[in-house]
């Protein structure tokens, strides 16, 4: 059974000796809500795989309290240490050369030579990070390639009797998953568009390359072809809406729909991104519900935050 807990300090600590035990806690980030493993524990992140049914060449983002426990893990560049010094605490992830004498289990980071760390924004999660005193490794806390979710009811109903905790501490600000940058390279090399758009990102490391997808041997987490899904298949760019197809709109919806859910009705991405994983929720269940075969998304700008939703919208709709 899967027990909820109050992001007060009896919940986190319970969580804490929760996770240093080796079992699995979902708790809330500014991005989504991620499903905790201690990192170390070869074992519990081995439950993690086997909790979302996760390909295990699947790399797992290792949490941090801060950007000194950070790179304690990792070999830190001049970059990276601009970059956390400038988003850390938030929604950047940065892929480091593994440091020699990192305890992390190899498993977390799928046996590569490197690892992706962050230092996730909100007091409840760094406490979390505190008292566990290790890193934990925290994909998003759903099924592998289903929906992300915001809330603790998303993950409890993904996940219930899979995992022993989840910890609430209410809605995710920001809504989609963290930015995962490379800096093993010459050029940075934007693996995930998230929660820190390009621009800012650019504007303090120059020059980012992008990647494609690497289905074979992904450096980072959602980096497969076909993720975010809910069980209606998904079909961008609509400019017109079908009578068997739910709409996920931006800006004024389209003439028609008779099931509408609006990422932002005045166009904004930043709230787009907030709402996208609770609407492709909602559109999914209801849209089954009324027998309908199809989400329609309208397109997104791909401004700021939009790059991110575009971006989950397209392995949303990938190959299954």
């Amino acid at each position: 059974m899967t027990i909820v807990l109050g992001a007060d300090a009896a919940g986190i600590a319970e969580a804490a000796a929760l996770l240093r035990r080796g079992a699995l806690v979902a708790f809330g980030t500014e991005t989504v809500y991620g499903l905790g493993a201690d990192a170390t524990d070869a074992d519990a992140v081995a439950r993690v795989f086997a909790a979302k049914g996760r390909p295990r060449f699947n790399p797992l983002i290792c949490h941090y309290p801060d950007a000194g426990s950070a790179f304690r893990d990792v070999v830190p560049t001049d970059a990276a240490g601009r970059l956390a010094e400038r988003f850390w605490p938030g929604p950047l992830t940065i892929v480091l050369r593994r440091s020699l004498h990192s305890a992390v289990a190899l498993l977390t980071g799928a046996g590569l030579d490197t690892l992706a760390v962050r230092v996730p924004a909100g007091e409840t999660s760094r406490t979390l990070l505190r008292a566990v005193g290790q890193p934990v490794a925290a994909p998003s806390a759903n099924r592998s390639g289903a929906v992300s979710p915001t809330t603790a009811r998303h993950v409890l109903s993904g996940l219930s009797g899979r995992i022993e905790a989840v910890l609430d501490s209410g809605p995710c600000p920001v809504g989609v998953e963290s930015t995962v940058l490379d800096l093993t390279g010459e050029l940075p090399v934007l693996l995930r568009p998230g929660g820190v758009p390009l621009e800012a990102i650019e504007a303090v490391a120059g020059q980012v390359a992008r990647a494609g997808h690497a289905a074979d041997s992904p450096r980072s987490p959602g980096l497969l072809p076909s993720h975010y899904a809910p069980g209606l298949p998904v079909r961008l760019d609509a400019v017109s809406v079908a009578a068997n197809e739910a709409l996920l709109a931006f800006g004024p919806p389209l003439a028609g729909a008779g099931l509408v859910f609006n990422l932002s009705a005045d166009g904004d991405p930043t709230e787009a991104a907030s709402r996208l994983f609770e609407g492709l929720r909602w559109l999914d269940e209801q849209g089954a519900a009324r027998g309908l075969q199809r989400i329609a998304a309208m397109p997104v700008s791909e401004r700021g935050l939009g790059l991110a939703v575009a971006d989950r919208l397209r392995r949303a709709a990938g190959p299954r």
